[in-house]
């Protein structure tokens, strides 16, 4: 029975795209018999988020999608995450990451034949001591890279199957002191259970990573299912500036939140188009295998308020 779980970062309201990806992550849990949690992402401006937290687990129960569970938050937890990064320190398979954001990009433009593309080529792990008392004097910020000693690793996804990956010095914790997104959502997931990791496909790179974190750390690997996402009528990823895309904005239309389900159900082909429905109306119809690969551009009309197929 594996549980699941939608992790949203409080830095906005959510949107259509959000809100399908929350269905999945229910309808995945619920078809298995597993439990369906919600936990809080807010490392980042914890205090400036709290409204934008209070209104998404507003709609995830307006729209029958609230957890089984209290929701955690992962300002609560930094003890969790400061283990599990000492751990790592301990075994010496880590190092101090002085780059900046634009060294970082130029580094990995550059050709490295030891470094898989697009990965950090581990400029600071190779520093002399002389370069690394220089940039020490200069009073940069450290970060806590993982000295990782491998470089590409394979997961299998529930929708993509075999996916090979990249795996980096990945950041453990950033140089403003906070743990770093990779660590935290490994710790996480296997500190609450979660063994069905369902999000959008654009985190679908992230997750070799992680994995390789779970070896590490000796926590187990989670299956995966890396769920299209939603764009906007131009091809482009889901935002404010496309119109009704919160279910504030679709309500204002018109539309009840059963109606809005209806659109997300209609969109992954558990229902006909225009359906009112409940969550647990779309259970029959799921089936991992046959759901969407591409993904969902709404049309113009979902988010004008006018009648048609989604």
């Amino acid at each position: 029975m594996p549980d699941g779980r939608f992790a949203p970062s409080p830095s906005g309201p959510l949107h259509l795209g959000n809100l399908r990806t929350a269905l999945l992550a229910w309808l995945f849990a619920r078809s298995s018999g597993g439990r369906y949690l919600v936990r809080v992402e807010d490392l980042d401006d914890r205090a400036r988020n709290l409204e934008f937290e209070r209104s998404q687990l507003r709609d995830l129960d307006s729209l029958r999608l609230g957890p089984d569970e209290a929701p955690v938050r992962q300002s609560e937890r930094l003890d969790l995450y400061r283990d599990a990064i000492a751990a790592l320190v301990a075994t010496g398979g880590t190092y101090e990451c002085t780059c900046t954001r634009r060294e970082i990009r130029e580094a990995a433009s550059a050709p490295h034949g030891d470094a898989p593309e697009g990965a950090y080529p581990g400029t600071c792990r190779r520093l002399t001591a002389a370069e690394r008392a220089r940039r020490a004097e200069e009073g940069r910020p450290a970060a806590l890279r993982l000295r990782t000693e491998v470089e590409r690793l394979a997961i299998v996804d529930r929708l993509h199957g075999r996916f090979e990956g990249a795996v980096d010095d990945v950041v453990l914790r950033r140089n403003d002191g906070l743990p770093a997104y990779n660590l935290a959502v490994v710790v996480d997931d296997a500190d609450q259970g979660v063994d069905e990791v369902v999000r959008g496909d654009d985190l679908l790179s992230s997750s070799p990573r992680q994995a390789h974190l779970c070896d590490l750390l000796g926590l187990p690997r989670p299956t995966y299912a890396h769920v299209p996402l939603v764009l906007g009528p131009d091809g482009e990823r889901m935002a404010k500036r496309h119109g009704s895309v919160t279910l504030d904005d679709q309500r204002r239309l018109g539309r009840t939140p059963d109606q809005v389900l209806g659109l997300l159900g209609a969109s992954l082909g558990l229902c006909a188009s225009g359906a009112s429905v409940a969550p647990s109306d779309l259970l029959d119809a799921f089936a991992p295998d046959a759901l969407p690969r591409k993904p969902w551009v709404v049309r113009a009309h979902v988010l004008s308020g006018e009648p048609g197929d989604p």
